[in-house]
C-alpha cells in the first residue's frame, strides 16, 4: 500500500530553501506531492537544488532576498502564477549575524539581523496571508524561530532578539489571520549543524552535532536538518488544521531543564583553545 501523501496537490513556497533546514523541507514537502518554490538568494545552489527534485516541473526556483518586500511578493506571485495558488508558506531564511553579547553589539549588526530574521518573516507573512486570504485558501504558514525564541542562553544577542521577535510576531499574525481560515505557526529548533550554523561558528558539521548532542537532554539521537523539516511538514498538512499561534519546539526537552547551549559552545571553544 502506498504511503499517504501528507500534502498532495497543494503548493508551497520555502524561502531560505536552498540549503540547511529549507531544503530538507523543500525536498519533503515535494515528496509528499506538493509543488514547491524555492525562494533564496543562493541562486546556483537553488537552481540545483530544483532540477534534482522530482518529478520534473513540480519545483521552481526564484532569487528572493527577504530583504526585499517586493522580491518577496514576487515570489508569492510566481506560485500562484505556476501552480494556480498558495498553500503553505514556510519562511524559513535567515542569518546568525553577529556573535556580540549586549554590551558590545553594534546596532547596525542588529539591524542586519532584523532585516533578515524578522522583516523578512513579517513579509512572507503578509504576502502569502494575502493570497490565501482573497483566495479563500485554508492555508498554512510556519516561521522558523528557534529556542533562542523560548529562552535566552542559546545564541547571541542579536540572534535571540530576532527570533523573540518573530515568535511575537507569529502570534499576532495567528489572531488575525485565523478569521480568514489562515493559521499561522513557528516550528523553534535546537542547534543544529546548517550551512549557516557552521559557517557562523567557523565549526565543522561533526564538531556542532557533538557539540549540540552533548547539550541536548534528549540522548541518542542527533538533531538534523530531516527531523525539523518533519516539524514543519505536520504544521503544513491537514493533520494540524485547528493548531495555530503555537511555538512546535524540536529540542528533545532541552528548554524544559535550561541547559544552554551557548555554554556548550563557549565550553568547546575554550577545549580547542
Amino acid at each position: 500500500m502506498a504511503a499517504k501523501l501528507r500534502l498532495e496537490d497543494k503548493v508551497a513556497v520555502v524561502t531560505g530553501g536552498a540549503s540547511g533546514i529549507g531544503e530538507a523541507a523543500a525536498r519533503l514537502f515535494a515528496a509528499h506531492g506538493a509543488s514547491v518554490v524555492i525562494a533564496d538568494i543562493q541562486d546556483t545552489l537553488g537552481r540545483s537544488v530544483s532540477a534534482s527534485i522530482s518529478p520534473p516541473g513540480h519545483c521552481t526556483y526564484i532569487h528572493c532576498d527577504v530583504r526585499d518586500e517586493a522580491q518577496v511578493a514576487a515570489a508569492v506571485a510566481l506560485a500562484v502564477d505556476t501552480y494556480g495558488r498558495i498553500d503553505v508558506m514556510f519562511s524559513n531564511a535567515g542569518i546568525v549575524g553577529s556573535m556580540a553579547g549586549v554590551l558590545d553589539l553594534e546596532l547596525t549588526d542588529l539591524d542586519a539581523a532584523l532585516a533578515v530574521n524578522l522583516r523578512g518573516t513579517a513579509a512572507a507573512i503578509k504576502h502569502a496571508g494575502r493570497a490565501m486570504a482573497a483566495a479563500g485558501t485554508r492555508g498554512s504558514i510556519i516561521c522558523t524561530a528557534s529556542v533562542a525564541a523560548v529562552q535566552a542562553g542559546h545564541s547571541s544577542a542579536a540572534y535571540t532578539i530576532t527570533k523573540h521577535a518573530v515568535h511575537g510576531l507569529m502570534k499576532v499574525a495567528a489572531g488575525e489571520l485565523g478569521e480568514k481560515g489562515v493559521r499561522v505557526n513557528c516550528v523553534s529548533p535546537f542547534g543544529l549543524a546548517t550551512p549557516l550554523v557552521c559557517g557562523a561558528l567557523g565549526m565543522s558539521t561533526e564538531d556542532v552535532e557533538r557539540v549540540s548532542s552533548e547539550a541536548a537532554v534528549l540522548k541518542g539521537a542527533v538533531l538534523r536538518t530531516e527531523d525539523v523539516a518533519a516539524a514543519a511538514l505536520f504544521l503544513a498538512s491537514d493533520e494540524s488544521a485547528f493548531i495555530s499561534g503555537h511555538n512546535l519546539v524540536v529540542d528533545g526537552a532541552t528548554t524544559v531543564v535550561g541547559t544552554s547551549l551557548h555554554a556548550a559552545m563557549q565550553n568547546h571553544f575554550a577545549r580547542s583553545s
